[in-house]
């Protein structure tokens, strides 16, 4: 098929109370197919996971399609958003149509919007500059998500199938085969199925939006294997396949500027341990790095599975902090959320105590203040404490969080040395 280039972004069209912007998207998939050429997979990009307005993993969904009838194509679209929005439940649906190659203006779009803060009027101006065929309902909020999926750029992609269910199913309890759901999650080239150390099914959402479920992956193959094995006695409405940024880590790229800590931003963060880490109550532990002699405090949370290893940090480790920033507010000052961290280079733990009598075995005992030791047993004497190292419990390692704790963007223990650079 010869004709335009057409890409078209979608974002906020859901809200806690339902749908589902990517239910939306295999609806449109649906109306256009005889219309248009697919030119990739359905786009899925999550986006800066830190936006506390943010809807349900923060993804928004592009398509890029070829077609002889953009107007045609760009109605239905638009009726489509209209009819299935929530904007009764405070959905704020952004829609927009590019037509031709995406200029690099919308890709750093995209980018920024992985990471940091992105204002509603910074996206309306960036689509009246470019010449953006776009709409909103409510506030403007979709814009941010539906422009920066179509400019979004690709350094390395994973793919998700989404299965969903008929409308009469819609808010009922999802019911899988748990046992189905451990064996899928051994085939290669997936991820994230399943914690088998909390023995939790990662692939059914809890909502009442149409998801049913979603398996993560690297390739098509894998994920129609793995759909295959699932065990369920509800029947599908059907599934698309989205490649998507899930599981890239792309929102920590970002280096954070110690000196001006944004609210909302992404990125890494190295930096030595200033004091001992402080363990608060649910078992949280807050500790703080010095990084360019400025000091940043961090917060590791105990569902992440990782907080009895920050506990065990001592001043002067080296380490890489991944996470986002929290705003501070009148009871909790600025802190950065750790989603992961690498130890660097560990500190010896030295610690000194009374010294040693070697000819009794014993410690000495203090004479008091100034006035050196002595062993109780035989008497004799030093004016030395001895130093000791005292075993590390812990390691140069890269820790991250439970399987079950993962953010869509975290990047699984999988996928630590892969990536995925052609579609």
């Amino acid at each position: 098929m010869k004709g335009t280039v057409l890409s078209i972004g979608i974002d906020d069209t859901d809200s806690p109370k339902g749908m589902c912007t990517t239910f939306l998207a295999y609806k449109i998939a649906g109306l256009i197919r005889k219309d248009v050429k697919f030119l990739d997979f359905p786009r899925l990009i999550r986006f800066n996971p830190n936006i506390p307005w943010k809807t349900r993993g923060n993804g928004a969904v592009s398509f890029r399609v070829q077609t002889i009838h953009p107007s045609r194509v760009k109605r239905m679209v638009k009726r489509l958003v209209e009819k299935y929005a929530d904007t009764e439940n405070g959905a704020n649906p952004g829609l927009v149509f590019f037509e031709g190659t995406i200029p690099e203006s919308l890709s750093r779009f995209g980018d920024l919007a992985l990471w940091q803060l992105i204002r509603r009027s910074d996206a309306k101006r960036l689509a009246v500059k470019n010449g953006l065929d776009y709409s909103y309902h409510g506030n403007g909020q979709g814009l941010v998500g539906a422009i920066g999926a179509i400019g979004y750029d690709f350094g390395d992609h994973t793919l998700e199938l989404l299965s969903y269910r008929k409308q009469a199913n819609f808010g009922k309890k999802r019911l899988v085969s748990t046992q189905s759901v451990q064996q899928m999650h051994e085939i290669p080239g997936t991820f994230n199925s399943y914690d088998a150390a909390r023995r939790q099914v990662l692939i059914t959402p809890h909502g009442p939006d149409p998801v049913f479920y979603g398996i993560r992956g690297e390739d098509v193959g894998s994920l129609l294997r793995a759909a295959n094995m699932l065990k369920t006695d509800e029947k599908p409405d059907g599934y698309m396949i989205f490649m998507s940024n899930q599981g890239t880590g792309d929102h920590l790229r970002n280096t954070l500027d110690p000196a001006n800590m944004k609210p909302y931003s992404s990125g890494m963060l190295m930096g030595t341990v200033q004091a001992r880490p402080q363990i608060a109550v649910g078992g949280h532990v807050f500790f703080s790095v010095v990084s360019s002699r400025y000091e940043v405090r961090c917060a590791v949370y105990r569902p992440t599975g990782m907080s009895s290893v920050a506990a065990r940090l001592i001043p002067g480790d080296k380490i890489c902090v991944g996470g986002g920033i929290r705003k501070a507010s009148k009871n909790f000052p600025r802190v950065l959320n750790v989603e992961l961290f690498r130890i660097l280079n560990l500190k010896e733990n030295l610690v000194s105590s009374n010294p040693f009598c070697t000819e009794c075995s014993k410690s000495m005992k203090s004479k008091g203040r100034g006035q050196g030791y002595m062993c109780v047993k035989c008497g004799k004497r030093s004016s030395q404490r001895r130093v000791i190292t005292v075993p590390r419990n812990v390691k140069e390692h890269l820790y991250l969080p439970a399987v079950s704790a993962h953010r869509h963007l975290a990047r699984p223990v999988q996928r630590i040395e892969r990536r995925n650079l052609e579609s």
